[in-house]
């Protein structure tokens, strides 16, 4: 038998007044997070749902999302968390194609209303039988008639236990960003989330007395792992952060002693430029993921805090991580590390046949970590997922010590003029010029080579330099095929709501 509520229940009996919640003001102690996921248990329970059921979840960085994700886990259901910038046509989709049979959304703000996409949707979709608005303050609007969070569960007595659970039971569906079509949920099992998080925990040297900052969305695969079930399963103190904001979490970090922190290469750039002096020194690690960390980011980084940072490499599909770097071992700047426990992963050519070390190939993974599959679409698991690999679609290099080396997507891969150009490396190279901040390298249509290469680039606050001499520039330090014929300098970038560069919107502009 196998439960993530397991590690919740542990914690309540053994350390109940230990602080498990921080946000803001507020403060939640194990034995109140246990009692809290009780209730929403009972609840789930009373209006039907039963082990297996789906409970989408909508829902930014507050404490109803360890709440109820642990309440619906509590009740033997499946968490679909769903990304908090859905619009009603997107939410309606993930509702009928998770099957989801109950959906708590969060009321939102006036710039993100939330609850007006999300009940919209919820009255197009027959299958989900239920919706719970949750708000910061009760009673204060009428959703439609649905019920507040705090009506939901009033009158809910809470489940002490929990619903027991096998190793292959599903416990979470997690939808990647569907770049290349409509997103697809990966079903992973109780057995992936835990043991994944037992070794992220492991690898990161996480114990109760840490403080790990989530500042990375709850709703997605990184932060689940790396903030939130790895602080549960030890007993530590999860501090959530609603809205990433460079100066406030610095403040936070000093006033919390926060222990950990967790974030995409974009929240460490903005960490690095942030005008604000805070003591940081209770921070033994970063730790990077979501995307490739330039290695200049992580080598400035490191020099200005004195705080080393491990970057890894992970997907939706797989819990989500595949590699790690280790502070016990040494460390390559560009590296994602090596392999994790239990978990295989080969580099192989375009037949799938394992390439030389040294050479470039795709990442195949096999192991703990890997999903059971994409829920209703098995002929794109079977592409996806053969022999017991799954195929990530991600190149990368490998040394004779095992260390991972992503190149790039094959997706993201410019090909000008029969030229195989990655993006990353290009990237890498305009970092290290002293002006830039941030920039993003897309291959666009060209009549002749098929695909030119453009770079879009943020400059650093109070830089300047024209267009055509950072063209110029990177001609000297590239070769001349990869170098961008075409550089734009933008006041900022398309973000995501887990801090990725969306490289699709860049693309977009070019077709729209």
């Amino acid at each position: 038998m196998m439960s993530l509520a397991a590690g919740l229940r542990r914690n309540a009996i053994c350390k109940p007044n230990k602080v498990a919640i921080i946000c803001g003001d507020v403060e939640i102690t194990y034995a109140q997070f246990d009692a809290i996921a009780g209730k929403i248990a009972t609840a789930l329970v009373d209006q039907g749902v039963q082990p297996g059921d789906r409970v989408a979840l909508s829902c930014p960085n507050l404490p109803f999302f360890p709440l109820v994700y642990y309440g619906a886990q509590k009740a033997g259901a499946v968490v679909v968390p769903l990304n908090v910038l859905l619009k009603s046509r997107e939410v309606k989709y993930h509702l009928e194609d998770s099957g989801a049979k109950f959906y708590f959304c969060f009321e939102g703000t006036p710039d993100l209303p939330m609850a007006h996409e999300g009940i919209k949707a919820f009255h197009q979709v027959d299958s989900c039988e239920n919706m719970v608005v949750m708000c910061l303050a009760e009673n204060q609007l009428d959703y439609d008639g649905l019920p507040t969070m705090s009506a939901f569960i009033k009158d809910a007595a809470p489940i002490q236990d929990y619903v027991a659970r096998e190793a292959d039971d599903s416990a979470v569906i997690l939808y990647t960003s569907g770049t290349t079509g409509l997103a697809k949920g990966a079903e992973l099992t109780q057995s992936n989330i835990i043991t994944n998080a037992l070794v992220a925990q492991s690898i990161i040297g996480l114990n109760s007395q840490d403080v790990n900052m989530a500042t990375l969305p709850l709703f997605h695969t990184f932060g689940q792992t790396v903030n939130m079930n790895t602080t549960v399963l030890c007993g530590g103190t999860m501090l959530l952060v609603p809205r990433f904001e460079a100066a406030s979490v610095l403040s936070l970090i000093e006033k919390h002693k926060v222990t950990l922190f967790a974030g995409v290469p974009t929240m460490y750039i903005a960490i690095l430029h942030a005008k604000v002096d805070a003591d940081i020194s209770s921070l033994k690690v970063g730790i990077s993921g979501g995307a490739s960390m330039p290695g200049e980011v992580i080598r400035n980084f490191e020099k200005k805090f004195g705080v080393p940072v491990l970057e890894g490499y992970g997907l939706s599909e797989t819990s989500p991580i595949v590699c790690f770097n280790h502070l016990d071992e040494e460390r390559f700047v560009g590296s994602v590390g090596q392999a994790i426990q239990g978990v295989e992963v080969r580099l192989v050519d375009l037949e799938g046949n394992q390439v030389a070390t040294g050479e470039e190939g795709e990442i195949i993974v096999r192991g703990h970590n890997v999903m059971k599959g994409y829920i209703n679409r098995p002929e794109e698991t079977e592409i996806a997922m053969k022999d017991g690999w799954f195929y990530t679609g991600d190149i990368a290099r490998q040394d004779d010590k095992g260390n991972i080396f992503i190149v790039d997507r094959v997706k993201d891969m410019i090909i000008r003029g029969g030229f195989n150009v990655y993006p990353r490396e290009i990237e890498e190279v305009f970092m290290t010029h002293p002006a830039v901040s941030m920039v993003a390298v897309i291959g666009v249509p060209h009549q002749e080579y098929g695909e030119e290469i453009k770079a879009y680039v943020v400059l650093k606050e109070g830089e300047f330099i024209e267009e055509d001499e950072l063209q110029s520039w990177g001609k000297e330090q590239c070769a001349a095929y990869k170098y961008p014929r075409k550089v734009e300098i933008r006041a900022a970038l398309p973000i995501s709501a887990t801090g990725k560069i969306l490289k699709k919107d860049l693309k977009a502009e070019l077709v729209s």
